[in-house]
């Protein structure tokens, strides 16, 4: 006899997760993957160099610009009002790359109840918006990034909920796993970003406290993992059974 799965049950919370991160590796190598992927890189440009600005902005300093360019490279443009110290440095360099994972674990966990999918993408959405008009800087940044915005607003205010969820999904495993696409530069001690040579996240990390580059690229990779699989953890956690009939799948 032919068995389906239960909706909302831990075998398709499971399962849709699967499914989100099958996606995110193979939609470059689908008929006009690169095309369609394109978007989705420009995102996780944004959210490395909100990383860096937004975690200059917690600890005092200025984020005067974001500049992403067409390649999907960007930098983020920071001042200091005072000199910082080699730990504000540090903790600006390391807010880039950690931006990601931190931005996919809220969203995984946010898939987890129905009541913050469309809060949480429209949430994004608005995020989106307004970074645009303060922080961004470039063509590519203007074109891509207010289109990707409203596209989510789009899914939070008239998609299903089977498809905003799968979309909250989607984003937030894409977040999570760009963070491990950046492996390379993570293990550079420089790279070259809008036609010039600079110092890599590790590398300005290794500058200001002096241990080598690849054991801070190694401490930000375990702590990004560690907590992703902890938002995995907690979305795929069985809803308790008094609370269940209030979901709907």
């Amino acid at each position: 006899m032919r068995q389906f799965v239960k909706p909302g049950s831990q075998e398709e919370k499971v399962g849709r997760l699967i499914l989100a991160a099958v996606l995110v590796l193979f939609l470059p190598s689908l008929p006009l993957g690169n095309y369609l992927a394109y978007p989705f890189v420009i995102l996780s440009t944004w959210f490395h160099e909100m990383g860096h600005g937004l975690t200059a902005i917690m600890l005092g300093f200025n984020f005067e610009a974001l500049e992403i360019y067409s390649n999907g490279s960007g930098v983020a443009l920071t001042s200091y009002p005072q000199t910082p110290s080699n730990i504000s440095r540090a903790l600006i360099s390391a807010g880039g790359p950690m931006g990601p994972a931190f931005v996919g674990s809220a969203l995984i966990i946010a898939s987890r109840d129905p009541r913050f999918w469309r809060p949480a993408l429209l949430g994004l959405s608005a995020v989106i918006g307004i970074s645009t008009l303060i922080w961004v800087r470039s063509w590519t940044g203007w074109l891509v990034l207010p289109l990707t915005g409203l596209v989510m607003a789009a899914i939070a205010l008239k998609a299903s909920e089977g498809i905003t969820r799968f979309t909250l999904q989607f984003l937030g495993i894409h977040a999570a796993l760009s963070m491990f696409g950046q492996w390379d530069y993570l293990l550079m001690e420089s790279a070259v970003i809008g036609g010039q040579q600079m110092p890599s996240d590790t590398g300005a990390i290794e500058q200001a406290l002096l241990l080598p580059h690849w054991l801070w690229a190694g401490l930000i990779i375990v702590s990004a993992t560690a907590m992703i699989l902890a938002s995995l953890k907690y979305a795929l956690k069985p809803v308790l059974p008094q609370n269940r009939q209030q979901f709907k799948s």
